[in-house]
C-alpha cells in the first residue's frame, strides 16, 4: 500500500494567498453579474425599499466580518488597530484595494460632529451595473458596501453605524459611538 498519496499536496490554494498582494482574480463582469443576482434575489423577499436596503446592508455586514477576520488572521498575526484614524486609513487603502482594486476617493471628518466621518466614492462599482426600477427609486445599492464598512469598523472595536447616501457619487457616513471617540482621545 502506497501512503504517499495520502499526504496533503504541496500546492497552495487560493486560501493560502495574501489578500494585499497580487492582482484581483475576480473579473468585474463576474462581480457585476453575481451582485445583480443578489439584488434581484433579495428584492423578491422584500416588500419595500427600506427592507431591501436593510437586507443588502446585512449581507454586506456578513461579508465584512469575514473579510476582517481573514485579513487580521493572515496579515496582522491577530493584531488589530487601536487608533480610529489608522483603522479608517486601513479601510480607505488596504480594504478597498482588496475589494475593488483601488483606494477610496476621499476620507473626510465632519466639521460639526467629531463622531462623524465621510468616506466618499465617486463611482462605486456596486452602483455601476444596477438599474433601479422606478418604484424602488430611492434604493442605493451601495448599502451593501456600507454593511461591509460597518462590520469591519465595528468588529475591530470601533462601534459605528454606516449609511450610504447619494452625494458627490456615494458618501458613506460613519457615525461612531461616543465611547469610541473618548477612547481614541485617551490614546493621543
Amino acid at each position: 500500500m502506497n501512503l504517499s498519496n495520502l499526504r496533503p499536496s504541496s500546492k497552495s490554494s487560493i486560501l493560502d494567498k495574501t489578500l494585499t498582494k497580487g492582482k484581483n482574480e475576480v473579473s468585474l463582469s463576474l462581480f457585476a453579474l453575481v451582485f445583480s443576482e443578489i439584488v434581484q434575489y433579495s428584492q423578491k423577499s422584500c416588500s419595500s425599499v427600506a427592507d431591501l436596503s436593510e437586507k443588502l446592508h446585512s449581507l454586506g455586514y456578513d461579508v465584512g466580518s469575514r473579510l476582517l477576520d481573514l485579513y487580521v488572521h493572515r496579515e496582522k498575526n491577530s493584531k488589530r488597530e487601536t487608533k480610529l484614524i489608522n483603522m479608517l486609513l486601513f479601510v480607505k487603502t488596504t480594504l478597498w484595494k482588496t475589494l475593488f482594486g483601488k483606494e477610496i476617493d476621499k476620507l473626510e471628518h465632519a466639521n460639526d460632529d467629531e463622531r462623524t466621518y465621510y468616506i466618499i466614492e465617486t463611482d462605486p462599482v456596486v452602483n455601476k451595473y444596477i438599474s433601479v426600477p422606478k418604484d424602488k427609486g430611492s434604493l442605493n445599492a451601495a448599502v451593501f458596501t456600507a454593511g461591509i464598512i460597518e462590520a469591519v469598523l465595528t468588529l475591530a472595536g470601533f462601534a459605528c453605524k454606516v449609511t450610504a447616501h447619494y452625494h458627490k457619487g456615494t458618501t458613506y457616513m460613519c457615525k461612531f459611538e461616543d465611547h469610541v471617540i473618548a477612547r481614541d482621545k485617551q490614546l493621543d
